[in-house]
């Protein structure tokens, strides 16, 4: 009777296995889009730091300018004054990361980076915003930021 007990049927059968198996392949189809989410999400929210960070900058800037903006982003990183460099421009699914700037007054081209409004002349002079015109995960454009 005793060797019934320590010879008897144990462990897991094949059908179980492959059921268990079939739920965590389920489980993975169900997060991995989430996770690739999550990531688009944290990038986006990257890139809005990064702009108020360099719009906290050109507030200081025109603060200390007595009420000029510079004519270039890259004035703020002169001796790392205002920024030691430039924060990189995310916009997950369109555009490389890159901190690069677009000059002008015509409004984003569309190239990444970011896009710095430096003619004089124009009611929108100083102001900086993402240089995509898509979409993000919410529905809003990043120029809009």
């Amino acid at each position: 009777m005793n060797k019934a007990k320590k010879f008897g049927k144990s462990g897991f059968t094949l059908i179980e296995l492959m059921i268990v198996v079939a739920i965590i392949g389920i489980l993975a189809a169900i997060a991995i889009p989430k996770f690739a989410e999550l990531i688009r999400k944290s990038n986006e929210g990257a890139s809005k730091g990064n702009l108020g960070a360099i719009r906290s900058a050109l507030s200081i800037y025109y603060g200390d300018m007595e009420g000029t903006y510079p004519t270039s982003l890259q004035s703020l990183t002169v001796a790392g004054k205002y920024l030691p460099n430039l924060p990189v421009a995310k916009a997950p699914n369109y555009h490389s990361d890159t901190s690069a700037v677009d000059d002008g007054e015509t409004g984003a081209q569309d190239a990444g980076g970011w896009h710095f409004n430096n003619v004089v002349t124009d009611g929108n002079f100083g102001s900086v915003l993402v240089n995509c015109t898509h979409t993000d995960t919410k529905g809003s454009f990043w120029t809009a930021y």
